[in-house]
């Protein structure tokens, strides 16, 4: 493995953290339950926040009492988000500026997300595909996030030690799974809690990153 001056890599989960995709995922969701007679209240948005399609499907399913297959509401919903993402979803504060500062500086950076390949391959237009070296969906991993693969899948591509890196997430699961693969984490909590511990360090934005910033992570070594 390459052993650069930390940071090694950088991992950039998406919806939520790199664009303010969230609420369209939770309207898609809405609407879905209203077609069988069911009000999605915010009291359920953190069982679905930064969550895979396949545990928040589970999810709303239990709530609607199963009217349909697991297959068909996740489809119905994927297709409902693809329709919405054509219309644009804008990049969270920090962002951009925070995806040109790296790639300036030569940081290898990685795009994580548990959302489908569909849903990833539909988003990359909208954040700059060309921003990354690496992408990784929930399609491409047995085990989606909580589980450390995608993260663990992330650092075989570039070559690079988990430890070495930073994972950028926005949810109490993504920010679990970063940990569980051994990388430095930053939340950027927005709907749900994420505690910080140890190698996992919150804020409030993205705009309160740089490299600089990601770099003292690893003072303390």
């Amino acid at each position: 493995m390459l052993h650069p001056i930390p940071p090694a890599a950088v991992f950039f989960d998406m919806d939520g953290l790199l664009i303010d995709s969230e609420p369209t995922w939770f309207q898609a969701e809405k609407d879905m339950l209203a077609g069988y007679g069911y009000t999605l209240g915010p009291e359920h948005y953190p069982h679905v926040l930064g969550k895979p399609i396949e545990v928040s499907t589970a999810y709303l399913l239990e709530l609607t009492g199963h009217p349909v297959t697991a297959e068909q509401f996740a489809d119905g919903i994927e297709t409902a988000m693809v329709e919405r993402l054509r219309d644009g979803v804008p990049m969270m504060p920090g962002a951009k500026n925070l995806l040109v500062e790296l790639e300036a500086a030569g940081i290898p950076l990685a795009l994580v997300s548990a959302s489908s390949r569909r849903i990833v391959e539909a988003c990359l237009p909208l954040i700059g595909r060309d921003h990354f070296r690496v992408t990784v969906s929930g399609d491409d991993v047995e085990h989606s996030k909580p589980n450390p693969d995608p993260y663990l899948l992330a650092a075989q591509h570039l070559a690079v030690d988990p430890a070495h890196c930073v994972v950028l997430e926005d949810s109490p699961t993504g920010a679990a799974a970063g940990h569980a693969a051994g990388c430095r984490v930053i939340a950027v909590p927005h709907a749900a809690e994420v505690p910080a511990r140890e190698r996992v360090t919150v804020v409030d934005s993205l705009q309160r990153v740089d490299l600089a910033f990601l770099r003292r992570l690893f003072d303390e070594r």
